[in-house]
Parts: C-alpha cells; structure tokens; sequence
C-alpha cells in the first residue's frame, strides 16, 4: 500500500454509508413478502436477513470485478469522483425510501459513477459496452424472466396443492417461504454488497493504495458485509410495506413462488457477473405471484410509479453525481460543500420522515385499495378454475377492500413525532 490519503479515507466511509443505506432499502426484496404473509415476525426476519446478507458478502467477487473493473476507466478516475458518485447514490436512495418506493439501489450508484465520470473525464471514459450488456439489458430482462417465473410457479404451486389439506399446506409454504427468503438474503449479499466492494476498491485503485487490476482487499469485503447487514436489521420498513402490501396481496403460495424464482435470477446473474438489480428482480416476481392466483390483484397505480423510479434512477444519480463532481473540480473546499450538503441534506430527509413513522408495528397496515384493473382482469380470465372443493382449501378470496381486512387483522398504530 503507497498511501491513504484524507480523501481516500472520506470516499470509503462515504461508500460504507451508501451500503448501509443500500441495506435498510433493499430489506424490502429478501422479507416483505414473508412479513406481509405472516410467516415471521418483523424483527426476527430482518435479523435473518442481515446475518445471510453478511454471509453472501463473502460468497463471490464477480460483481464487484465489474464495478471496479469494467464500468468506467480506471486511469480517468479520481477519489473525488467515486466520491461525488456515491453522494448522488445515497441522495436518490434517501428520497426513494422517503415516499416508499423499491428502487434500484444498484442503478442508483452505477448512475451517480457514470455521471461523476463524464463531468471528469468525459463520455470515452464510461465503457459502454459493459453499460449495455451487463447493466441495462439485465435490467430490462430481470423483472420480466422474474415475473414469469413466479407466475407460472405460483400456478404450478396452487395447481399441485388443489388437493391437499388446506393448514397443513399453508404450514408448509410457509415453512418453504422462510427458506425462499434466506436464499434472497444470501443472494442480496453476493450481488448487492459486492457493488460497495467493487467502488471502494476502484477509489483505491484511483488512490493508489493498491494495484489495478486487484480483488477487494479482505478488510473491503468484511466492512461491506457489515455495513450492509447492519442496514438491513434496522429494516426499511417503508418499502417493505410497498412491496409486502402495496403491490397486490400474497398468501403463503405465492411468497414461497415469488421468492424462490427472484432468487434464482440473482444467484444465476450474481455467478456471471451481471450486476442485476435486486429490486427489479423482487418486485416483478411480487407482480408475476399476484397474476398467478385466480382473483389476484395488482395495484398497478403502485406500480406505475415505481416504474417511473425505475426510470429516473439512472439519470437522477448520474445528473446528481456529475453537479457534485463539478463542485469537488474547485479542490478541497468544493469537496467540504459537496460533504455538507450530503448530511444536510440526509438529515432533512431523516426529519420529514419523521411526520409519519413506519415500523416493525405498523408494517402490514395500508389504506391502498385498488380494483383489479384490465391487465389484471384479463389475467383471471384465462386462469384455469380450481379443482372442485379445493379453493378454500388452497386460494383465500381477496375481500374486496384489502384495506378493511388488514384494519381488521391488525390494529393500526400510527405514531407523529
């Protein structure tokens, strides 16, 4: 190691801060099916999830070799830039948490580097290439082989239990909902946590604190597990009520399908390098399970405006990055603005979200009620009935206002600060 230098020393908190903030955003994709069924209780599934999270971290580095390696050139890159980079990240992820919305914290970085790199070095120097196929057409593909999956397994799964006893197989899909929500734990940990590894080792390379071309040192791969891990036991709750409830709502069957098949797309993505959004994933295998079951509704104005974040991401971090990247250009004071608008601005956020606290005892409440809509509609109508006496056995009826019968099952708890 030549040299550690101040800077290089703030990017790597900065970056463990966007892991920590990573974390309590994406708790939502390894447990808000499982909480929103009732399969675990709210602060036992996020401490699973953060121990697996931690685990996966050590798993693989194939993510983080394209983060650090791939995306962007290292000879064009300075420590400010990653650092004006994870200020857009952190920043688009505060505010996406704010409203709620399961965004891609994945794109949210690569976002902000892309556009500290142009305002730095210009366009030659993001890899365009690696842009499109191990970023852009993952992100379009994820959701969609996702969301097939998931319906196609939730109908598997109905059609298989048609016959069974109706509590013990709720027991069991249960039972098969925990496991399913480890392994996108696990797999979060190898795709997500990587991401962190894979800047900081760039800013270290950009630094010259070790060789280009290296592997994350050891010391990177056990602070981003923990930083991580860390932010997925404090839970964000806010989108985990999203996507646990603001989505459609899931029996046992289709959490256990929901989350086997977003599993096996990010351990499939994680192994070759792809650095998938997990989100994405996540949320089109929730869409796909609520399409599965006969009757199933999908909130699709809930939808629509995550689809809108989606599309935002990319540009929002990266125009964020680019500001903050020209600020940092003016030397070390500009460094000092651009790190005091970052906690001013994180602690706004923090206070505004304070007006209407979402936590582990008002999870599951929702005042979203929405009717099925056409795609949905078309949807039911080309599901095969059930077998005759087994839909009360297998499928319970969604009231018609979900909203009443959540109100109905837990006592709504709301708490102004």
């Amino acid at each position: 190691m030549e040299s550690f230098s101040l800077i290089l020393a703030i990017v790597v908190v900065t970056a463990l801060a966007f892991d920590f903030t990573n974390g309590f955003h994406d708790t939502a994709n390894a447990m808000a099916t499982t909480i929103s069924t009732g399969a675990m209780k709210p602060k036992v599934a996020v401490a699973m999830s953060a121990v697996l999270n931690l685990v996966g971290a050590f798993l693989s580095v194939e993510v983080a070799n394209t983060i650090s390696k791939g995306l962007v050139d290292e000879a064009g890159i300075r420590p400010e830039v990653i650092f004006a980079a994870l200020v857009g990240a952190i920043l688009w992820n505060l505010l996406t948490w704010l409203v709620g919305l399961p965004s891609s914290s994945s794109h949210a970085l690569m976002g902000g580097l892309i556009g500290a790199t142009i305002a730095s070095a210009g366009v030659g120097a993001v890899h365009g290439d690696v842009l499109v196929t191990k970023v852009l057409i993952p992100a379009i593909a994820a959701p969609l082989v996702a969301g097939i999956a998931a319906l196609l397994a939730t109908r598997l799964t109905y059609s298989l239990g048609s016959k069974a006893d109706g509590n013990a197989s709720k027991k069991g899909y249960r039972a098969g909902q925990i496991a399913s929500a480890g392994l996108v734990s696990l797999a979060h940990g190898t795709n997500d946590a990587q991401k962190t590894m894979g800047v900081i080792t760039l800013a270290l390379v950009a630094g010259g604190a070790v060789a280009p071309d290296s592997d994350p040192p050891m010391w990177v791969i056990l602070s981003a597990g923990l930083a991580i891990a860390l932010g997925t036991y404090l839970g964000g709750w806010r989108i985990i009520r999203t996507m646990g409830k603001g989505l459609t709502d899931l029996q046992p069957q289709q959490g256990f399908a929901a989350q086997t098949s977003a599993a096996t797309v990010i351990l499939a993505s994680s192994h070759i390098g792809f650095s998938l959004s997990t989100t994405h994933s996540v949320s089109g295998s929730v869409m796909g399970a609520g399409l599965g079951r006969k009757g199933g509704v999908v909130r699709w104005s809930t939808a629509t405006r995550m689809f809108v974040a989606w599309g935002l991401t990319l540009p929002a971090a990266a125009l964020v990055g680019a500001l903050a990247e020209y600020v940092t250009g003016f030397g070390n004071w500009g460094t000092a603005v651009v790190a005091v608008f970052l906690i001013a601005s994180s602690a706004a956020i923090w206070k505004l979200s304070r007006r209407e606290v979402v936590d582990h005892t008002n999870v599951n409440d929702t005042d979203d009620a929405e009717p099925a809509g056409v795609v949905t509609t078309a949807m039911a109508a080309v599901t095969p009935p059930p077998a005759s006496g087994s839909a009360t056995a297998s499928e319970d009826p969604i009231p018609a206002f979900p909203s009443q019968a959540t109100a109905e099952r837990t006592p709504t708890t709301t708490t102004t600060v």
